[in-house]
């Protein structure tokens, strides 16, 4: 059965940012269509940590994710539900003194950036934390920084824009997408054809195609990463933890379940598909039970893991396309998308209104991939077009 939807703007990918830019756009009166080949939030955004942290992120990313911040707080106003976010504070661990002169050095770097970042001693973190073990040299805390669920996060933002007047077509991938005049022509599901403004590449770990086929290809890679949930435990861990250089994180929800990362699952045959392994499932939990004692004999009762996008920069892009007016990309947020993506979602939808935003992004251009055509790339008249020049403006995804 055909059908016809004549829509502003068209999203492509309902994860957390699609459907908050959904819900943002809604707000300005504008008429979206968010279309997704699975469920809402069922990909990176609902299976990920759920860390809502602004330390550790690059100095460029931190005026979003200061945006982003706002937002959080005003959660159940925004979308119905608090998504059991809670302002516990993030504390980045130290193994050594390179770890805690890195952290000292990124403190400085980021001073005027709001953060309020409080260096934290041996004896300190002994006496105040009394609940973390190992061979901890000293610690960055981040008070204003938490975390929360991101089954119902991700999922609530999606249900608040279909509340909103969302078109939101779910098991509906895109098969082919077209510049037309001065908007879009988008061909999903069975038989479904789209009209829009404009056009929103949020798709993930499956955004690369879709770039690629208006002539801006892109190094986007997939990792796996694993999580493991332990059963309700008295109460352990006061701040959202982790490490600096990378390691095991954990967090602890108000029902007592802890929440353990750190480890990377495996693809399957079917990319799209990971599983957890048994190996690194039991180091996720022998590092957290070093550090955690409390923990050293809590039983995992559940482990998953997740496909998510990653460039080689560890910076998403996000941005207007730099060769088809209307069209606008954010993806590749490399695993640390959760807490910023609200605040992704504000952005694109000005974008979309007003051609600019209030939010500096100019890092996360996707013309920083872009490289002069070669010899190989000329066109035979030796104009030097793009070899991606027809597809920029016609493109079919399988």
């Amino acid at each position: 059965m055909s059908a016809r939807l004549d829509v502003d703007v068209a999203i492509i990918g309902g994860g957390l940012v699609g459907a908050s830019a959904a819900l943002a756009l809604r707000g300005m009166g504008l008429s979206v269509a968010l279309l997704d080949k699975g469920f809402c939030g069922a990909q990176a955004s609902g299976v990920n940590y759920g860390g809502v942290r602004r330390q550790g992120r690059p100095r460029e990313q931190l005026p979003l994710s200061q945006r982003a911040h706002a937002i959080w707080p005003r959660l159940a106003s925004l979308i119905g539900i608090d998504g059991e976010f809670l302002r516990s504070g993030h504390l980045k661990l130290a193994r050594g003194e390179a770890d805690m002169a890195a952290l000292e050095a990124y403190a400085a770097t980021v001073s005027d950036q709001g953060l309020d970042l409080e260096l934290i001693g041996h004896n300190d973190l002994r006496e105040r934390f009394a609940w973390i073990e190992g061979d901890i040299t000293g610690a960055s805390l981040c008070a204003g920084d938490g975390h929360a669920n991101p089954r119902l996060v991700a999922a609530g933002f999606a249900s608040a824009a279909r509340r909103a007047g969302t078109h939101v077509l779910e098991n509906t991938p895109v098969t082919g997408a077209t510049r037309n005049g001065a908007g879009f022509a988008l061909e999903a599901g069975e038989g479904l054809t789209l009209r829009a403004g404009a056009l929103i590449n949020s798709a993930g770990a499956w955004a690369g195609p879709f770039a690629a086929a208006f002539g801006e290809p892109v190094p986007l890679s997939r990792i796996y990463p694993s999580m493991i949930v332990t059963e309700p435990l008295a109460p352990i861990m006061t701040v959202n933890t982790g490490m600096e250089g990378g390691g095991v994180y954990a967090r602890q929800v108000e029902r007592g379940n802890c929440v353990v990362g750190g480890e990377r699952g495996l693809p399957l045959a079917d990319i799209d598909l990971s599983r957890p392994t048994g190996d690194g499932a039991l180091a996720i939990m022998n590092k957290a039970a070093e550090l955690f004692p409390a923990m050293r004999h809590a039983q995992a009762i559940r482990f998953w893991t997740g496909t998510e996008a990653a460039m080689p920069d560890r910076n998403p892009v996000i941005g207007p396309s730099g060769t088809t007016p209307g069209l606008f990309h954010a993806f590749g947020f490399t695993g640390a998308g959760f807490q910023i993506a609200p605040g992704v979602g504000e952005v694109l939808a000005e974008l979309v209104r007003d051609g600019a935003t209030t939010t500096p992004i100019e890092a996360f251009s996707i013309g920083r991939f872009s490289k002069p055509p070669s010899t190989s790339d000329r066109t035979a008249d030796g104009s030097g077009a793009d070899r991606f020049s027809e597809p920029q403006n016609r493109g079919v995804f399988t």
